[in-house]
C-alpha cells in the first residue's frame, strides 16, 4: 500500500459501506435517541412512580445485555444482512408497542425488545465490518461507525424536543423513531447486498492480502458460517476465556466508565445546586467534544496502535472522575464541574470505536459472530453495572464517594489495558 493510494481506498470502501452500515446505524440511533428520554415520561403517564419509571427504563439495558449471545448465534447461521433485517423488523414491532402500550407491563416488554433488537442489529453490523474491513484502516472504519451512532444519539433528543414542541404529544417522537426504523430495514433489505457488494468492493480496492495475518488471501463472500460456528457461543466463550477474562475485563471497565459518565454528570449538577438548563448545557458541551473526536481516535489506533487510544482515554476519564470527587463542597464547584465534564467528553471521544476495534482484532477472522457475542455481552454488562454501583454507593455514603470509586475503576482499567493489549493485540489481529 502506498501513501497516495490509502486515502482513495479508504474513501472508496467507506462510501460503499454507507448504504448498508453507516446509514442504517445513523437512522437506528436517531430513533433510539429520540425515544430513550421519553420512556420515563410515558411510564409516569401509565401510573409509575419515579423508582418504577427508572426500572422500566432499565429494561432497555437489560434487553441489550440479553441480545448479544442470541445475535451471535443468528449471525453465524443466517448471515449479517438477514440478522440486521430481523432485528430492525422486530424493533419496528417494539416501537409500535411503545405507542399502543395500555399498561406498564406491556411498556416494559416493548422497551426490553427494543434493547434486545439494538444488540442484534449492533452485533450483526460489527461482525460484518470485522470480516470485510482491512486491518490498515479497521480502526478508522469502526470509529466512523461509532461516530454514526454518537451522532444519532446526540441529535435524536433534539428531534424529539422539536416534535414535542410542534405536536405536544410524547408519542410523536415514537412515530419518528418508527419511521427511522422502517428506513433502516428498507436500506438493509433493498440496498446493496452486503454479502456480495462488499466483497466485490474489497476485491477491487485491496489487491494484496497482507492486512490479514493468517488469511488465505481470498475475499470472504456470503454469510460467515464455519464448522466452529455450530459449536455455539458458550463453547466459544470457554475457548477464549483467557482473553475475555483479562482484556475483556478491562474493556468492561471502559464501558462502565462511559455509562457512569452519563449518569454521574447530571446527578452531580443537581447535587451542587445547578438548574436544569445549566446542567443540560454542560452535558451538551461534553457530548459535543466527545463527538468531535471520534475519527481522530480511529486515526490514532491505525497509525500508532490500539493502546495509544485506550490508555490515554482511561487515564483521562479515571483521573477526571477522581479529581471531581474532591470538588463537591468547594466554592468553585460549578466551574470544576464544567471543566471535568469537558475532560470526560474528550476522554470518551479519544476512545471512540476502541471496544469494537479490539473485538474485531481478537475475533476469529472467519467466524467472528460467536466471539463478538461474548465480547459485547461482557462490555454491556460493565455498562449496566456502573449505574447500579453509583446508586448503591450514593445511597450508602455520598455521590462524591461514588464518583471517586468510578475514578479508581477507570485507573484500574487503564492498568488492564497497559498489561493486556500488548500481549493480545501487539500489532493487530492474530
Amino acid at each position: 500500500m502506498t501513501a497516495d493510494s490509502a486515502p482513495l481506498r479508504i474513501g472508496t470502501v467507506l462510501w460503499r459501506f454507507g448504504p448498508m452500515i453507516y446509514g442504517p446505524t445513523l437512522l437506528f440511533s436517531l430513533g433510539e435517541g429520540a425515544v430513550i428520554p421519553l420512556i420515563p415520561v410515558i411510564a409516569s403517564q401509565l401510573g409509575a412512580g419515579v423508582a418504577l419509571a427508572a426500572l422500566v427504563s432499565s429494561a432497555l439495558v437489560v434487553g441489550q445485555l440479553c441480545g448479544n449471545l442470541p445475535a451471535g448465534w443468528a449471525v453465524a447461521r443466517i448471515g449479517e444482512r438477514m440478522t440486521m433485517v430481523i432485528g430492525g423488523s422486530a424493533a419496528i414491532v417494539a416501537a409500535g408497542g411503545l405507542i399502543l402500550a395500555p399498561n406498564l407491563v406491556t411498556l416494559t416488554i416493548a422497551v426490553f425488545v427494543l434493547g434486545f433488537c439494538a444488540a442484534v442489529f449492533g452485533l450483526a453490523r460489527h461482525s460484518f465490518m470485522t470480516t470485510r474491513i482491512p486491518l490498515s484502516f479497521r480502526a478508522r472504519a469502526l470509529s466512523l461507525l461509532g461516530g454514526s451512532f454518537r451522532l444519532g444519539v446526540f441529535v435524536g433528543p433534539f428531534a424529539a424536543a422539536a416534535l414535542l414542541a410542534i405536536f405536544v404529544d410524547e408519542h410523536s417522537a415514537i412515530w419518528f423513531a418508527l419511521v427511522c426504523l422502517v428506513g433502516v430495514v428498507l436500506l438493509v433489505l433493498l440496498g446493496p447486498d452486503p454479502e456480495k457488494d462488499a466483497a466485490a468492493a474489497l476485491a477491487r480496492t485491496q489487491p494484496e492480502a497482507d492486512e490479514l495475518a493468517e488469511d488465505t488471501g481470498e475475499v470472504i463472500t456470503g454469510p460467515v458460517r464455519t464448522v466452529d460456528a455450530a459449536q455455539g457461543v458458550f463453547r466459544t466463550m470457554w475457548q477464549h476465556r483467557n482473553v475475555l477474562s483479562r482484556l475483556g475485563a478491562a474493556a468492561a471497565l471502559l464501558s462502565s466508565i462511559r455509562s457512569a459518565r452519563q449518569v454521574a454528570l447530571p446527578l452531580w449538577g443537581v447535587s451542587i445546586g445547578l438548574d436544569a438548563q445549566t446542567i443540560a448545557i454542560v452535558v451538551g458541551i461534553s457530548g459535543a467534544l466527545d463527538f468531535a473526536l471520534f475519527y481522530a481516535s480511529g486515526q490514532v489506533m491505525d497509525r500508532f496502535g490500539r493502546l495509544w487510544a485506550a490508555l490515554p482515554a482511561m487515564l483521562l476519564m479515571g483521573a477526571a472522575f477522581l479529581a471531581l470527587s474532591f470538588t463537591h463542597d468547594t466554592t468553585q464547584a460549578a466551574m470544576w464541574f464544567a471543566l471535568f465534564a469537558a475532560v470526560l467528553g474528550v476522554g470518551n471521544g479519544m476512545s471512540s470505536g476502541i471496544l469494537m476495534t479490539l473485538g474485531a482484532d481478537l475475533a476469529p477472522q472467519r467466524d467472528p459472530a460467536a466471539f463478538l457475542g461474548s465480547w459485547r455481552t461482557l462490555t454491556d454488562a460493565g455498562g449496566a453495572a456502573a449505574p447500579l454501583l453509583i446508586s448503591a454507593l450514593t445511597a450508602a455514603w455520598s455521590l462524591a464517594l461514588a464518583t471517586g470509586v468510578i475514578g479508581v475503576v477507570g485507573l484500574v482499567g487503564a492498568l488492564g489495558f497497559l498489561r493486556w493489549i500488548p500481549r493480545y493485540v501487539p500489532r493487530g489481529p492474530r
